[in-house]
């Protein structure tokens, strides 16, 4: 058992630049443990190159970050293997494989592993159950399920591994509002019963507004703003207030 840690994220004074296009400068801030912080921002605005910064997908040009507690350095630090097995990702669209039925996508983090086929089957179908899913969806191919139901599938790919991370990129988007909110009540609900961090990407506020202990804003190259939903929502910028327009507390 790995020993806990405050902050499961630190970025500090993180620059992304792709050729000489700047996107992000001079980006800090942390993901403590067991809260989910929303990430948003306007189109273009670095969310998506940042998420794949934090994961040490890509190498920044210039600044720090550590993933548990552990300085990375680069995507070719050593630490990275065991530490990914920490992360749970839900990548945007899902990005089920195809040709694969839904039991074999969740089991492919586990196939990674080399872990025995039966063990892999049952714990992918405990994840399935965690998803809020039958199991004997496992069957399926991805083409026969609901938008609703494929996301919930992706999830339970992310969380089979038992992560104390899960990375959420715009998990309800192209999801009718009903499949959304329930989709949302799952994760909730997933939260209740564990210490599960969440890194959430989304554009959606009724998402944000339900699940978001705390909400960074990107914009015009950099961090605008960090804090509580209160906080965030009447910070007094012009991108700020465009893109939380319409905003009503939580209930």
């Amino acid at each position: 058992m790995s020993a806990p840690v405050a902050n499961v994220v630190e970025v500090g004074s993180l620059n992304i630049r792709y050729g000489r296009q700047w996107i992000l400068r001079d980006v800090s801030f942390t993901v403590r443990a067991g809260e989910c912080l929303g990430l948003v921002g306007p189109s273009g605005s670095g969310k998506s190159a940042l998420l794949r910064h934090v994961l040490a997908l890509e190498r920044s040009a210039g600044g720090r970050l550590a993933l548990f507690g552990r300085a990375i350095d680069g995507p070719d630090d050593p630490a990275l293997r065991l530490l990914r097995r920490r992360i749970g990702i839900l990548f945007q669209g899902g990005a089920l494989f195809s040709a694969l039925d839904v039991l074999e996508n969740v089991t492919l983090p586990l196939r990674a592993m080399h872990v025995p086929v039966g063990w892999a089957n049952t714990m992918a179908r405990l994840a399935l159950h965690q998803a809020g899913l039958d199991p004997a969806v496992g069957s399926k191919k991805p083409a026969e399920l609901s938008g609703g139901m494929a996301t919930r599938a992706a999830l339970a790919r992310a969380l089979v591994l038992g992560p104390e991370l899960l990375v959420l990129d715009e998990p309800t988007q192209g999801l009718d509002p009903p499949v959304g909110r329930a989709f949302v009540a799952a994760l909730e609900d997933l939260r209740r019963r564990s210490s599960l961090t969440v890194l959430l990407v989304t554009h959606d506020l009724e998402t944000l507004r339900s699940v978001a202990d705390r909400i960074a804003v990107l914009g015009e190259g950099v961090l605008l703003t960090i804090g509580a939903p209160e906080a965030v929502t009447g910070y007094d910028h012009p991108v700020v207030r465009d893109y939380f327009r319409g905003w009503t507390p939580a209930r």
